[in-house]
């Protein structure tokens, strides 16, 4: 809306200065609403830590399209960005890396309706410090010799829960809790054996994907853990629905995706 005062000024200018306010008045409202706020709107998205990597290369190329569209992200274990989001952190979309934590905002009614898509899945592997020669297999996990293993913390991270998964399933479980070194995210997992903190990690393949300072010695068979899926949805308390909705329709385009595949991921998105 314009206020204009024109008092003591002749009316042809009277009139043009009310043209050009009704004129820009006019251009604003065409604008459509999505656009409006993909300009001017700071989306914040929680997103778990091994989506680092693709995201940002995926900001710059959605920041590129839209130069005036600021976005932030706030990194951290599922868990803990579920537990956020529950306790009213302004988030606009979350990205989880498994189901489960999505589920559990799902049954409180935080999610938009209609909003949740599957994004892409990963794999777990194990991996060692680049020069460890002693350990080959997840089998190896259980020698006497190795006495530290990094694991994601399993109630908040899923990683972790995935870890849990596979060593059970490999009867390796009671061998490997006491060695057990917990992070709480992924990233703190693949940290620890980059380090040599400790001699092995169980991590997402994503994580360990042309990296220096560690190798991958073993992939852990589909069939010992569940599939790993990253669901995405835009917060119901969002307060730029519309810029947040252009977002998440970027991240299930082809070119999007590929990104998404260029950094270890399995895409899901068939847009």
């Amino acid at each position: 809306m314009f206020l204009l005062i024109t008092v003591g000024i002749n009316s042809g200018i009277q009139k043009f200065l009310i043209f050009n306010c009704l004129f820009l008045g006019l251009i604003s409202s065409c604008v459509p609403e999505a656009d409006r706020q993909s300009h001017q709107a700071e989306i914040i998205i929680s997103a778990a830590t091994s989506m680092q990597n693709a995201l940002e290369e995926i900001k710059i190329l959605y920041q590129q399209k839209h130069p005036q569209a600021k976005i932030v992200f706030n990194f951290g274990s599922s868990g803990s960005l579920q537990h956020q989001i529950e306790q009213g952190a302004a988030v606009d979309l979350f990205i989880s890396a498994a189901p489960q934590q999505m589920n559990h905002l799902a049954a409180k009614k935080l999610l938009l309706s209609q909003t949740r898509h599957d994004l892409a899945q990963n794999k777990m592997v194990l991996i060692v410090p680049r020069n460890n020669q002693s350990i080959d297999s997840f089998a190896d996990l259980a020698e006497q010799s190795v006495e530290q293993i990094a694991l994601g913390e399993p109630t908040t991270v899923p990683a972790g829960k995935y870890a849990q998964e596979i060593l059970t399933s490999l009867d390796l479980i009671d061998e490997v809790k006491p060695k057990a070194i917990y992070g709480t995210d992924v990233r703190q997992v693949f940290n620890y054996v980059a380090t040599g903190n400790t001699e092995a990690g169980i991590v997402y393949r994503t994580e360990a994907l042309d990296n220096q300072e560690v190798k991958i010695v073993d992939i852990a068979p589909e069939n010992t853990y569940s599939p790993i899926v990253y669901p995405v949805a835009i917060i119901k308390q969002s307060k730029n629905i519309q810029a947040a909705k252009q977002v998440l329709q970027f991240l299930l385009t082809k070119e999007a995706q590929a990104i998404f595949q260029r950094n270890g991921f399995t895409p899901l998105s068939r847009k």
